[in-house]
């Protein structure tokens, strides 16, 4: 596209369906090597990627040509096509629908990568619903919660 000149940083974060602790340790990163490679493959840039057992983060650079739900489509099914092939887990992996997509300027990138590499440190003080609630309240992103994720306590 001639003459447009962007800027378009989102963080993702979406949810093992049933908010299932089915992300191993062992193949985590096996798995964030794949989605890193889905991103580049659909010309996006990645800047950070990490997670919990039962959710992940990602830090992203979008093209104003990239439709953010396509993405997500993809990397959901492709993720979970990888997953099974590599037989990772015994049980039925899949993604639960929605996801959240929160925008950024430039100047707060380290930060955000920041907070993203040290996901486990900050759910030994949180739960993944407390700091999910804390982005929708903090984006002042209106929500109920019939439409959040399917929490299931640990």
């Amino acid at each position: 596209m001639p003459d447009t000149f962007t800027q378009l940083y989102v963080q993702l974060v979406f949810a093992v369906r049933g908010r299932e602790n089915l992300i191993r340790f062992s193949w985590e990163e096996r798995l964030y090597k794949y989605i890193t490679g889905i991103i580049q493959n659909k010309d996006q840039k990645l800047f950070a990627i990490n997670g919990m057992p039962d959710h992940i983060h990602l830090l992203i650079s979008m093209k104003p040509t990239c439709c953010i739900s396509d993405l997500v489509r993809e990397i959901k099914k492709s993720s979970t096509e990888f997953i099974k092939d590599n037989r990772f887990t015994n049980f039925n992996f899949h993604w639960q629908e929605g996801f959240g997509g929160f925008t950024y300027s430039h100047s707060q990138l380290d930060q955000v990568v920041r907070y993203i590499i040290r996901q486990k440190d900050h759910h030994k003080k949180r739960t993944f619903r407390e700091e999910y609630i804390e982005f929708l309240k903090g984006f002042a992103v209106k929500y109920s919660d019939e439409h959040l994720f399917d929490w299931i306590e640990h």
